[in-house]
This record gives C-alpha cells, sequence and structure tokens, in this order.
C-alpha cells in the first residue's frame, strides 16, 4: 500500500484583526468588580488576549470569542451581552455569505474544522447545496474513522482517459499502450479567481500550496511569471485555441493542459497530443443549454477529460430568472452520460459555487470526477469578498503585500481541513474510496426531489 496521504497544518494567525460574527457590549460602569470575574474565567482567554487595530478600528474579540455565552450567563450583574456586528452582515454577497467568510478564515488560520458554540438555529434546507442531504447512517461505526487513524480511506483520483475495456492483439498479449493518467491525492485542483487584487504573490502562494499538498492549479499565459518556473508539475496551463505555438516553454514539464471549448478546441487537442502524447489534455465547456450535448459530444470523440463551469455562484449560463445550480446540472450531464454508456472513459471536473468543504462530496456524489475551487484560496488570504478591487480601490487587507509563504501555508491549511472533513463525511458513509463517491445520489437526500414527491400531486411543481 502507498504511504498513507496526510496534510499538516500549522497556525497562521491573520495580518489583520477579521471582522466577527458578534460583538460583546459591555457595561463597564454597572461592573460589582468581582474578584472571580467572568471575563477571567473565560476558557478561550479572550478577554486576555484582547487588542485593537488602530487603522480599522476593530477589536479582536469579536473573531476570537466561540459564542460559548458563558460570560452572558454567568455574569452576576449581567453587564455583558452580545450582538450581531453589522460590519460582518456586510461582507460577501447573497451566495457567499458572510458565514462562509468567516468559517473560510478560521480554517485557514487553525487547519481545523470549525465548530461553533452557539449551535444552529437555521433552516434545514435553502437554495443550492443547501438542498442536498447526504447519508450518514454509518456514523455510529468508530471503525471508520479514518482523520484518526483506525482505517485507511483514499481520497486519490486518476485525470485522464480509462479504458472501457481490455484489448488483445493477434497473438493473443494485452496491449499495453494505455492513456496517460494523472493521480492527484486530492479530488481538488486550484482554478483561476474570478476576482480580487490578484497581484504575483498570489499565483506564488497558490503554487507553493499546490507543491506541499500535491496538487494542481490553472494558470494561464497572462498570469504565468518566472517565479512559476520551479512548479511546472504542478501547473495546468489554460489556453485558448491560438496560443498553442506561442507558448511552449509553458508547456513543458507539465502533466496537464486544457484548452477553451471552440469550434476549433478538438483539433487543438490532437495537435497538442502529437507533440506531447504523455500529457493529458482537458476542454473547458461552460455549464448552458448545449452543456450536456457537448459533453456527450467530446466524450465519445475521445476527451480525455472536460472541465464543467459554472458562474461564481454555481448557477449555470443561461438567460432567464431560473438557472438550474451547478449540482442539478452536473446530476443530469453524469446520467446523460451513463445512459450513453461512456461515463466510465473520461473525468469530468466541475467548478463554480463550492465555497465549503461539504459541498466538495456534494458536488462528487453528483456526478463529478473531482472539483476546481476558486475563490476560498482567495478569501483563506484574508479577502473580505468587499468588490472594492474590482472597482479599483485600495484593498483592506494589503493582498498586493501578501508574503507568499504565509499565503501559501493559510492554503494549506485550508484544504487540511477540507481534506479532513471530506473523509469525514466518507466515513460516516461507510466509504473508503472517494472515487466510489462519485455518482452516488442514491446516498443523498435532494429537497426539491422530496418536495415534489410529496406535494406535487396537491399543489403542482416549481417553474
Amino acid at each position: 500500500m502507498p504511504k498513507k496521504y496526510h496534510i499538516h497544518a500549522t497556525p497562521a494567525p491573520p495580518r489583520f484583526i477579521p471582522v466577527g460574527r458578534s460583538g460583546i457590549i459591555d457595561w463597564e460602569e454597572d461592573c460589582l468588580k468581582c474578584t472571580t470575574c467572568v471575563k477571567k474565567r473565560c476558557l478561550y482567554d479572550v478577554y486576555k488576549n484582547r487588542t485593537y487595530d488602530a487603522r480599522t478600528l476593530v477589536d479582536s474579540i469579536d473573531y476570537q470569542c466561540k459564542n460559548c455565552f458563558s460570560c452572558i450567563q454567568n455574569c452576576p450583574r449581567g453587564v455583558l451581552s452580545k450582538t450581531i456586528n453589522p460590519e460582518f452582515l456586510k461582507m460577501g454577497d447573497a451566495y457567499w455569505k458572510p458565514d462562509i467568510i468567516h468559517n473560510t478564515w478560521f480554517q485557514a488560520e487553525t487547519g481545523k474544522i470549525p465548530v461553533s458554540g452557539a449551535g444552529y438555529r437555521g433552516a434545514f434546507s435553502g437554495p443550492g447545496f443547501d438542498a442536498m442531504w447526504t447519508d450518514m447512517s454509518e456514523i455510529v461505526r468508530p471503525t471508520r474513522d479514518g482523520i484518526h487513524g483506525r482505517e485507511y480511506i483514499s481520497t486519490a483520483i486518476d485525470i485522464g482517459r480509462k479504458q472501457h475495456h481490455l484489448e488483445f492483439d493477434a497473438s493473443g498479449a494485452v496491449r499495453l499502450d494505455m492513456p496517460p493518467v494523472v493521480e492527484s491525492p486530492l479530488p481538488v485542483i486550484f482554478n483561476l479567481l474570478p476576482l480580487g487584487n490578484i497581484s504575483p504573490a498570489i499565483p506564488l502562494s497558490m503554487a507553493m500550496a499546490a507543491k506541499r499538498i500535491n496538487a494542481m492549479m490553472y494558470v494561464t499565459p497572462k498570469t504565468y511569471t518566472s517565479s512559476l518556473i520551479p512548479f511546472h508539475s504542478q501547473l495546468i496551463p489554460l489556453l485558448q485555441d491560438t496560443e498553442i505555438d506561442s507558448i511552449a516553454d509553458m508547456i513543458q514539464g507539465v502533466h496537464m493542459v486544457e484548452f477553451f471549448d471552440s469550434p476549433d478546441a478538438w483539433n487543438q487537442v490532437r495537435r497538442l497530443k502529437n507533440r506531447h502524447p504523455e500529457v493529458v489534455v482537458s476542454i473547458r465547456i461552460p455549464m448552458n443549454s448545449q452543456a450536456k450535448t457537448r459533453t456527450a459530444e467530446l466524450a465519445h470523440a475521445g476527451a480525455e477529460a472536460i472541465h464543467l463551469f459554472a458562474d461564481y455562484r454555481g448557477n449555470e449560463f443561461v438567460e432567464g430568472d431560473h438557472p438550474r445550480f451547478v449540482k442539478d446540472v452536473m446530476r443530469d450531464i453524469h446520467i446523460h452520460l451513463v445512459n450513453e454508456c461512456i461515463r466510465d472513459e473520461v473525468t469530468l471536473i466541475v467548478s463554480g459555487g463550492i465555497g465549503l468543504a461539504e459541498h466538495l462530496p456534494k458536488v462528487i456524489m453528483c456526478g463529478a470526477d473531482c472539483a476546481a475551487i476558486d475563490l476560498p484560496l482567495l478569501i483563506a488570504l484574508e479577502c473580505r469578498m468587499c468588490n472594492r478591487c474590482v472597482s479599483g480601490k485600495s484593498c483592506p487587507v494589503e493582498l498586493q503585500k501578501l508574503d507568499p509563504e504565509y499565503g501559501s501555508q493559510r492554503i494549506v491549511n485550508l484544504m487540511c481541513s477540507w481534506w479532513n472533513q471530506l473523509i469525514e463525511m466518507m466515513g460516516a458513509m461507510g466509504i473508503r474510496d472517494v472515487r466510489r463517491v462519485r455518482g452516488e445520489a442514491g446516498r443523498a437526500m435532494f429537497f426539491e426531489d422530496l418536495e415534489k414527491e410529496t406535494f406535487g400531486a396537491i399543489f403542482g411543481t416549481r417553474p
């Protein structure tokens, strides 16, 4: 058995005091000056370690507080109370909500799985991935607990074309001209960042992190710099079909290349394969009304890998008010390829709207082989999703001054937390190989399907 894969996390405290979810209000004038003050008994020492940022006027206690409410409940005078932080509510947007940003910061700092002492008080269903519930029936069996090493759980995948059946030559020997395959120990690829203050330090941070966890990352001729040369084995050049002749040096030493889809994309794939037969070539297709047909067409033609991408909120690119979410598009395409008897031969990569660790196994259960993530990497570097950089304004966390060593550690910590949560969910489902998770929609419940089955005959179906 190969050496067990592991990601090592090292604490990487934030450079700037993060925006906290809630704030503590302290009416000190009513304090009784108790000798055993509840502030001194705080299990997390948030009052002892309290600091202030003079530039941003932020109190560190708002971020450090674990919401256990011990100080609030036990203060004899009741001078302490908590309230939601208005600055927290301003972060992100309707999809990339403040809670996603806050949890990502915690994971990037510690490498740990986020747990809230305040408990969950929200709805049990919602749009997108929140309408999908995974089967955790095996959680009662502690021997499945791979995070603690009791049982080996593999998160490795193979990217590339797979043989549908064995072939033999005239003498009866097995043909060994197998197509190239890239093995990744984690079903995650670092995607291009859709926004942000993209200084050269950010791609370098991503490349350094990718090398440390043996992952891969996309890079375009525009974002490729000499600082990335030592990381060629981690790079996936993403090219237009006219760029193949002008970036020969960029392709040297890589294991995978990807083309944007175009009418001439397949010809470009064949040209590149003739020059570099050892390289896996993928084609990037937007999720739109033609995605299913186009994916099947390329799979039948012999495509090794296909990257299906939605917008950064996870919606397909269609006109109208009801675009499908990435999980629904992925299920549709996966089932179509299964019916075409071609699904096992091609690797499907998906991106768009994957913001939390729980989204990774969910999108794989919907039919993807692996996911390309983008904004979580930027948020791990302390991005606040304020969009100031989009309008040309200064970045409040000075991403342009990021130290690549520090940035890479934050990304490694984030991936450590995601990896831990992935094997925790796999262990709870009784699955020991992430490749078996692919397409296992029967191990999940979808709110839309349950609602249709239960109430469809009475109230009709939603548009």
